[in-house]
């Protein structure tokens, strides 16, 4: 096993001892602890077990990690302390250690530190590791999130909740160094484990400076010493004397910035009228995204030209045009093969014979598409289309940029401008109303209520469900032009029956 591949299968990032050290002295300052038995499960090279014998003299300190060269050179590093005697450093595997049997053996206090591999279940699973837990569904998890993948996870959160178990009764604190997304599920998990039993704390730490890895990482502490606040707070660095803000739960999930999110709570609610919708999903980028070359020729991913018909070709914005304000051209169209869901494709045969041909030559391509969403559906099948992807004025936000950046979207060329699935929008009949929307997005309130939910560092941080928690109503009442917005959303009402149906406005658009 090559050097890179052992690291990144057993998650190996060190700690160096500035790092460790200064978490250590973090928690006897700000935290007071004074721990009977200290326990580093994946001890590595010895920083942590360095730290704790230079800082808890006293305390018993107990080390254990997989690589035996790893337990070898932490033995040597601590010859020359004092109280040496204290530590006890042995090879185990994680996954292997009867932890219930020696928990059970120690007293109160007890301090588990650290920093858990920084690796994923599907990971480890594409390298074939057998350095990995037992599948289990400890999160939870039901129908779709086995479908899209969310059930993968980190290996240390995993780790994480079973030290949170090993505490569940018994006195002691957590102090890992991990992914700070993790932090904020583990935070969830406790919660509903353990309700407000642990306090939290998490320190923000700078993961390239220490390990070159481009993340956002913190120092994630839990402690049975309950404290009032059920919050988590949040600090910018371990020398920082003071939280910069809080997290935790509200409405059943996580945000940001509790203050501010209790600020505008009020703001909550959904619109009927006003839904959030994701750009189309095709699954096949290099078929259904081409650029046109002249009139109607067109070339796709493979570099190859074609003549197609304009029936079902569409401008396309792609994520990083919405989150760079690229809206007034367009460098690709795609190819739209339905208007809504399921709709029979064949019709495309008629209409536009040589885009049905161009279809059938990838038509391999296209059936072998891996995602299940794609089974028992017409051929060539496409996602996230339905009528409102035909409404020519759109409001749109890529969910990937790390920026609040809500862009206006006319027609181009005489058509509907459709998008890719990381973008996420709202679709309008007029340019008025869309401007008015966008009026009540871009205001203050608006924007502060976002940002009180949205953490930065994820993947894709804007998400449809965090926009769909904002009640444009709300919005428009608070800015004092509820009866503008009123004038706009008549389109939509409810009968007595409890069902939708059209007002004036929407009827006279039909």
């Amino acid at each position: 096993m090559t050097k890179s591949l052992e690291k990144w299968q057993f998650g190996d990032f060190q700690t160096p001892d500035e790092l460790a050290w200064e978490v250590v002295k973090t928690l006897k300052l700000n935290h007071k602890i004074s721990p009977k038995v200290i326990i580093e499960p994946s001890c590595g090279k010895g920083s942590f077990i360095r730290a704790s014998l230079n800082e808890f003299t006293h305390s018993r300190v107990i080390g254990l990690d997989i690589n035996e060269k790893y337990v070898e050179a932490a033995n040597l590093s601590i010859s020359e302390y004092l109280n040496s005697e204290n530590a006890t450093i042995y090879k185990s595997d994680f996954f292997d250690t009867d932890w219930k049997s020696l928990i059970s053996n120690l007293s109160d206090d007890i301090l588990i530190v650290g920093n858990p591999p920084w690796v994923t279940s599907s990971e480890l699973s594409i390298l074939n590791s057998q350095n990995i837990p037992l599948k289990s569904n400890f999160q939870n998890r039901r129908g779709i999130a086995a479908i899209t993948g969310s059930g993968n996870f980190d290996i240390s959160e995993w780790m994480l909740l079973q030290y949170v178990e090993w505490l569940s009764k018994r006195e002691g604190t957590i102090a890992v160094l991990c992914k700070y997304s993790v932090a904020r599920k583990v935070i969830r998990q406790v919660k509903k484990r353990s309700g407000n039993r642990f306090s939290g704390y998490l320190y923000l730490i700078d993961a390239k400076a220490y390990f070159d890895a481009s993340v956002e990482a913190c120092l994630c502490v839990l402690s049975t010493n309950k404290n009032s606040n059920i919050d988590y707070e949040v600090y910018e660095d371990l020398k920082a004397e003071k939280a910069s803000y809080l997290i935790g739960e509200r409405d059943e999930s996580i945000v940001r910035d509790t203050v501010k999110y209790e600020k505008w709570r009020h703001l909550t609610g959904q619109d009927l009228k006003y839904l959030w919708r994701s750009g189309i999903k095709h699954d096949c980028s290099k078929v259904m995204e081409l650029e046109r070359v002249q009139d109607a020729l067109f070339q796709n991913g493979f570099g190859i030209k074609y003549t197609l018909e304009e029936n079902y070709l569409y401008p396309l914005l792609k994520s990083s045009d919405i989150g760079n304000g690229r809206t007034l051209d367009y460098r690709k169209v795609v190819l739209i093969t339905q208007k809504s869901i399921g709709e029979d494709t064949s019709i495309i045969k008629d209409k536009a014979p040589k885009t049905w041909q161009y279809l059938l030559d990838y038509d391999k391509l296209l059936k072998n598409r891996k995602s299940s969403i794609y089974k028992n559906k017409p051929p060539y099948s496409i996602f996230g289309v339905g009528p409102y992807s035909f409404k020519n004025w759109k409001i749109a936000i890529s969910g990937l940029y790390k920026r609040l950046s809500f862009c206006l979207v006319k027609p181009l060329d005489g058509k509907s401008v459709m998008f890719d699935d990381t973008v996420n929008f709202l679709s309008f009949e007029t340019e008025a109303e869309a401007k008015f929307i966008l009026g009540l997005l871009t205001s203050n309130p608006s924007l502060e209520f976002f940002d009180s939910m949205i953490f930065w560092d994820e993947k894709r941080p804007i998400t449809i469900d965090i926009l769909k928690r904002l009640s444009l109503k709300a919005v428009a009442r608070e800015l004092g032009v509820l009866e503008n917005y009123l004038q706009w959303a008549e389109a939509v009402q409810i009968n007595s029956n409890g069902q939708l149906e059209f007002g004036l406005a929407e009827q006279s658009s039909h």
